[in-house]
């Protein structure tokens, strides 16, 4: 078993389709050294993010991110558009347009970490890095 000190953590912005969880934290446990992938969730929060109109959903997940980052030292952010979002029902093309509004909300915020990646989640439930 890892000590909290040497373990490795990362944060995930994701949408609460629970679809899109276990393929997500799979590609990140695969592709990054990653231990622990700290979930934040809400319906659409790409959407929630590009567009910055409820201010108390937005100061929640940046409450969320200062946790992962600051308590938990994650040194990357991953944030998820998918297929089918309920909470933002979207075409590709929208959403990777809110997915990039929504790194650059997060950038804004200004957390010390490596990389801030965007994911999207195809209708074959596999990931890929966009931005």
């Amino acid at each position: 078993m890892k000590y909290l000190d040497i373990d490795k953590f990362a944060s995930v912005i994701n949408c609460m389709d629970g679809r899109t969880q276990l393929p997500v934290l799979e590609w990140i446990i695969e592709h990054y050294d990653i231990d622990y992938p700290d979930m934040i969730t809400e319906a659409g929060p790409i959407k929630i993010l590009a567009e910055n109109k409820n201010t108390a959903l937005v100061e929640a997940i940046k409450h969320r991110l200062n946790i992962s980052v600051n308590k938990h030292h994650s040194k990357h952010i991953f944030i998820v558009a998918h297929y089918d979002c309920a909470g933002n029902p979207e075409k590709k093309n929208v959403q990777l347009k809110q997915l990039k509004k929504a790194i650059k909300r997060v950038k804004k915020m200004n957390f010390n970490v490596d990389e801030i990646v965007g994911l999207w989640v195809g209708k074959n439930w596999k990931v890929k890095k966009v931005f």
